[in-house]
């Protein structure tokens, strides 16, 4: 008797499109980061700052998962990006072939970055790789600083993660140093950041490594 591993099976059809994801971003030296994180992690609002940061040099265009409503998208539409919002009607991540079937939608060559916001949660975005780059997880302080090793799948899959909302960690007993340790105790290599898109606490060191990842890909296609 032979068992097949329903799951195995879903990933291995989610990889084949990640792949088409991947070879159409890289064909047009478009450099992609998947952002993970937890309901109200700071997210849009990140991506905000950014949009305001980066000003259109690198062209940033952006796909927002969420269950339900519009919300993110109109909200990051408002800082000059093209943006589709991915609704997915109670599905708790974002699959290759749907950001595939949403990357028509821009006009691709005139990119150089796309982000991104997957579906708020830990736990069901860390296995369906999109064609990304890179991924990074965003956890707030007041998530606490045991995050990490609660959800060691969000760590071992990204390369960067933000520690975000610093300006509250001073009320929520969240220990940003400890926050890292437990974090490289999944992920010896990843980068971690505290940032606050509030007080602009660590945002100049998200931006420059956002700017030279997306520096890297275009001069990669150059």
């Amino acid at each position: 008797m032979t068992t097949i591993d329903i799951n195995d099976k879903l990933l291995s059809k989610n990889d084949q499109h990640a792949l088409a994801n991947r070879r159409l971003l890289d064909s047009n030296g478009v450099w992609c980061v998947n952002i993970i994180g937890a309901p109200g992690s700071g997210k849009t609002t990140l991506i905000e700052r950014t949009a305001d940061k980066f000003a259109g040099d690198p062209e940033i265009g952006v796909l927002v998962g969420d269950l339900e409503t519009r919300h993110d998208a109109e909200r990051i539409a408002a800082h000059g990006v093209e943006v589709y919002q991915i609704i997915t009607g109670g599905t708790c991540h974002l699959t290759a072939r749907v950001v595939g079937e949403y990357l028509q939608r821009f006009d691709i060559g005139s990119l150089d970055v796309l982000i991104v916001e997957n579906v708020g949660n830990l736990v069901c975005p860390t296995s369906y790789y999109l064609g990304e780059h890179n991924r990074m997880v965003l956890v707030s302080t007041p998530e606490g600083d045991d995050k990490p090793l609660k959800y060691p799948g969000a760590v071992h899959t990204s390369d960067l993660m933000l520690v975000t909302k610093t300006d509250l960690a001073p009320y929520t007993n969240f220990d940003v140093a400890r926050a890292g340790e437990n974090a490289r105790r999944i992920n010896a290599d990843i980068d971690v950041f505290p940032v606050s898109c509030t007080s602009g606490e660590g945002l100049d060191q998200w931006f420059d490594w956002f700017g030279k990842h997306a520096a890297e890909k275009n001069s990669q296609q150059a």
